[in-house]
């Protein structure tokens, strides 16, 4: 089943999620969801709907996440998919120029992530640890013991000295702004707050990754492409 064709109507939808109708107008409302509607107007869900909807209720009803955390986390969640779809295009677009002879090629291995591999990758300025708990808690306006709970949560990791002294890079100061703009501006709780996190590090993990399959595939048509011209050389020169 094509899981975005639209199919079932409002009642249909809120019965299999569990929800009333008028919940999935105000989800619509929001932004949150976006049905189809028919030439008649009426509005039509596809299961890609429905389980976006089954993912709205497991953050507000399991995690307590209110509409504002929701709709980050839904946001990135598009941003995500989006990524994945760019990258098969590329793919895809890189597959016809290889052709047939892709099944055959040897492509060379995926290049590493950043955290992998030796020599380690040479830190940003802005992933240089710098700051002690103290000034890093005064830069966004926490508590030291805040911090410590977001380092418990996973939500910030900041590196350690030889002498075991936490040290916050610029990026942990971005990121703990906006754990604040999150909690206090928009009160989403920390359930919602790990979610969002967690996508965001997802996000950015998969950008590196796919970056690195594109380049990879990259390399193997330029391989082949010099491959040809060097074969076409010999055969001018016979």
């Amino acid at each position: 089943m094509d899981k975005d064709r639209p199919v079932y109507i409002i009642s249909v939808a809120a019965e299999l999620v569990d929800m009333h109708p008028q919940t999935l107008r105000l989800y619509e409302r929001k932004g949150l969801i976006e049905p189809k509607r028919s030439g008649g107007k009426t509005r039509l869900y596809s299961e890609r709907d429905v389980e976006k909807l089954r993912e709205i209720r497991r953050l507000t009803q399991e995690l307590g996440v209110n509409l504002a955390g929701v709709e980050e986390i839904m946001r990135l969640r598009d941003e995500l998919w989006a990524l994945e779809q760019r990258f098969h295009a590329k793919v895809e677009r890189l597959q016809k120029e290889l052709g047939e002879k892709l099944q055959d090629l040897r492509l060379p291995p995926a290049l590493p992530a950043p955290s992998e591999g030796k020599p380690k990758r040479q830190l940003s300025d802005k992933e240089r640890p710098v700051y002690v708990i103290s000034v890093a808690a005064e830069l966004v306006d926490m508590h030291p013991q805040t911090l410590r709970l977001y380092e418990r949560k996973g939500l910030v990791k900041p590196r350690r000295s030889g002498g075991k002294t936490r040290l916050y890079s610029e990026r942990d100061v971005e990121k703990l702004r906006e754990i604040r703009r999150l909690t206090q501006e928009l009160g989403v709780n920390l359930a919602g707050v790990e979610e969002i996190i967690r996508l965001r590090d997802e996000l950015d993990s998969q950008q590196v990754h796919l970056e690195s399959e594109i380049a990879r595939l990259r390399l193997a048509l330029l391989r082949e492409l010099g491959s040809g011209e060097s074969e076409a050389k010999k055969s001018s020169a016979g």
